[in-house]
């Protein structure tokens, strides 16, 4: 019942003796999402002690170099540890197009890459399973980027062991029970189901807010998120440079987090010109407490926890 965040490249467009460019890793219940893919991911990988070959969704923001240079070597490698099951990649339009490019020079693959584009309708997910969703949020970039939401879904209720026992619950009563239902017994007396089960599970989120403008827009789509990553290129005192190249302040990632309640905030992404983050984690801190700022091998779990 994972749920946890490993930062695999923490830089912004150049690449440090400390941080590789952007890769995040989510864990959902030993599922495993690549979110960007820059230059020495695959290094990452396996300095963190993760398998690639148990990746099968790779979620990429943009195709600026720092996001998806790592991309083209992870696939190649892949393709020598025999990997045969497809790999599914979700990203802008143009992504398939590039590895399709890619491929007439490094090509073939032993297995079938699969990509997909974000829906039209923004409400639609990105990509949905029995356990988890993904929408996909258009942000302000030089090119067409994407922040992707995840948000885990409501699990079935737990039914309390003693009840089965106390009122007699057949398996066809236990299925009904965990789906919300109230039952009535042989001798008329409903049982109303809180009564019968735990209380839920919380479902837990994560947001990744890649390379963007500040845009207050985005608040209802990561609102409430457990986690929330926010770029944060530069520090407040280069707030015009941020605007003139489609990037975010370390106040302005602090105000998205406190207007969307968010439950923590982490930023990264940082320009090479800041030999320090820790300058960029305080400006933010003065407006949102539980700000962190990111760093290569950083991990961050979200525990499950029980509705009050």
């Amino acid at each position: 019942m994972s749920f946890e965040l490993t930062i695999l490249g923490s830089s912004s467009a150049l690449p440090t003796s400390k941080r590789f460019p952007a890769a995040h890793l989510l864990k959902v219940d030993e599922r495993f999402f690549l979110i960007d893919c820059g230059e020495g991911t695959q290094i990452q990988l396996r300095k963190y002690g993760f398998n690639p070959s148990r990746i099968h969704r790779i979620f990429i923001s943009h195709l600026h170099g720092d996001h998806v240079f790592g991309l083209f070597g992870l696939l190649s490698s892949l393709g020598m540890l025999g990997r045969k099951v497809p790999l599914h990649l979700y990203g802008p339009e143009k992504l398939s197009e590039m590895l399709h490019d890619h491929l007439k020079y490094f090509g073939p693959l032993p297995f079938e890459l699969i990509t997909y584009n974000p829906p039209k309708d923004a409400d639609t997910p990105f990509f949905e399973d029995e356990k988890i969703t993904v929408t996909a949020i258009p942000l302000k970039h030089r090119t067409k980027t994407y922040g992707y939401v995840f948000r885990e879904k409501s699990r079935p209720l737990n039914l309390r062991k003693e009840s089965i026992e106390q009122y007699g619950l057949g398996i066809a009563d236990r299925v009904r029970i965990k789906q919300g239902a109230d039952i009535t017994l042989p001798d008329g007396r409903t049982i109303p189901n809180h009564l019968l089960t735990l209380p839920p599970y919380v479902p837990r989120s994560y947001a990744y807010i890649s390379d963007t403008l500040f845009d207050p827009d985005l608040i209802p789509k990561i609102r409430e998120v457990d986690l929330l990553y926010h770029e944060t290129t530069f520090s407040g005192r280069d707030e015009k440079l941020a605007a003139d190249t489609f990037h975010s302040t370390a106040p302005q990632a602090a105000r998205m987090a406190k207007d969307a309640k968010a439950g923590k905030l982490l930023i990264g992404h940082f320009s090479s010109r800041y030999k320090d983050h820790t300058a960029l984690v305080e400006e933010a801190r003065e407006l949102f407490s539980q700000t962190e700022g990111v760093s290569d091998g950083d991990v961050y779990s979200i525990p499950l926890r029980r509705s009050s």
